[in-house]
Protein backbone atom coordinates (compact mmCIF):
# COMPACT_ATOMS: atom_id res chain seq x y z
CA UNK A 1 0.00 0.00 0.00
CA UNK A 2 1.52 3.11 -1.33
CA UNK A 3 2.25 6.19 1.26
CA UNK A 4 0.87 8.96 -0.20
CA UNK A 5 1.46 11.65 2.14
CA UNK A 6 3.12 12.39 5.90
CA UNK A 7 2.39 15.15 8.40
CA UNK A 8 2.79 15.86 12.06
CA UNK A 9 3.59 11.63 12.29
CA UNK A 10 0.61 10.93 10.36
CA UNK A 11 0.69 8.23 7.48
CA UNK A 12 -1.83 8.45 4.44
CA UNK A 13 -1.87 5.50 2.43
CA UNK A 14 -3.81 3.93 0.00
CA UNK A 15 -4.75 0.55 -1.58
CA UNK A 16 -4.96 -0.37 -5.22
CA UNK A 17 -8.47 -1.71 -5.74
CA UNK A 18 -9.57 -0.98 -2.24
CA UNK A 19 -13.51 -0.72 -2.05
CA UNK A 20 -15.95 1.75 -2.38
CA UNK A 21 -16.78 4.40 -0.76
CA UNK A 22 -13.52 6.17 -1.78
CA UNK A 23 -10.97 6.38 1.24
CA UNK A 24 -7.68 6.31 2.58
CA UNK A 25 -5.89 4.65 5.28
CA UNK A 26 -4.30 7.50 8.00
CA UNK A 27 -2.04 5.80 10.85
CA UNK A 28 -1.21 7.61 13.80
CA UNK A 29 1.04 4.98 15.84
CA UNK A 30 -1.14 2.16 17.03
CA UNK A 31 -3.88 3.70 15.72
CA UNK A 32 -5.52 3.62 12.25
CA UNK A 33 -8.67 4.72 10.52
CA UNK A 34 -10.44 4.22 7.18
CA UNK A 35 -11.27 8.26 6.43
CA UNK A 36 -13.43 8.89 3.63
CA UNK A 37 -12.22 11.41 0.44
CA UNK A 38 -15.83 13.39 0.04
CA UNK A 39 -16.11 14.22 3.69
CA UNK A 40 -13.12 13.74 5.58
CA UNK A 41 -15.11 11.21 8.39
CA UNK A 42 -13.99 8.50 9.59
CA UNK A 43 -15.54 5.85 8.20
CA UNK A 44 -13.74 2.27 10.33
CA UNK A 45 -11.00 2.85 13.19
CA UNK A 46 -10.14 5.55 15.29
CA UNK A 47 -7.66 8.13 15.41
CA UNK A 48 -6.85 10.27 19.04
CA UNK A 49 -8.57 13.73 18.96
CA UNK A 50 -5.96 15.91 17.60
CA UNK A 51 -5.00 13.56 14.64
CA UNK A 52 -8.79 13.40 13.19
CA UNK A 53 -8.72 16.90 13.66
CA UNK A 54 -5.39 17.12 11.69
CA UNK A 55 -6.71 14.51 8.89
CA UNK A 56 -9.88 16.37 8.15
CA UNK A 57 -7.91 19.59 7.93
CA UNK A 58 -5.30 17.95 5.22
CA UNK A 59 -9.17 16.32 3.34
CA UNK A 60 -10.46 19.54 2.82
CA UNK A 61 -7.26 21.24 1.38
CA UNK A 62 -6.66 18.15 -0.61
CA UNK A 63 -9.95 16.63 -1.57
CA UNK A 64 -9.28 17.01 -6.18
CA UNK A 65 -6.04 15.33 -5.19
CA UNK A 66 -7.13 12.78 -3.46
CA UNK A 67 -10.27 12.15 -5.96
CA UNK A 68 -7.22 11.94 -8.36
CA UNK A 69 -5.02 9.21 -6.60
CA UNK A 70 -8.52 7.30 -6.28
CA UNK A 71 -8.85 7.17 -9.46
CA UNK A 72 -5.39 6.26 -10.30
CA UNK A 73 -5.69 3.63 -7.61
CA UNK A 74 -8.57 1.89 -9.56
CA UNK A 75 -6.74 1.48 -12.39
CA UNK A 76 -3.74 0.20 -10.69
CA UNK A 77 -1.52 3.05 -11.61
CA UNK A 78 1.49 4.84 -9.44
CA UNK A 79 -0.15 6.99 -7.50
CA UNK A 80 1.40 10.70 -6.91
CA UNK A 81 2.45 12.13 -3.96
CA UNK A 82 0.12 14.98 -1.70
CA UNK A 83 2.10 17.39 0.56
CA UNK A 84 1.15 17.19 3.71
CA UNK A 85 -0.09 19.85 6.33
CA UNK A 86 3.44 21.92 6.92
CA UNK A 87 4.62 21.22 3.36
CA UNK A 88 2.03 24.52 2.79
Amino acid sequence: MPTISFFYGIVIRMYFRDHAPPHFHAVYGEHEAFVAIETGEILAGHLPKIATRLVKEWVLARRPELRENWTRSQMSLPLERIPGLQDD
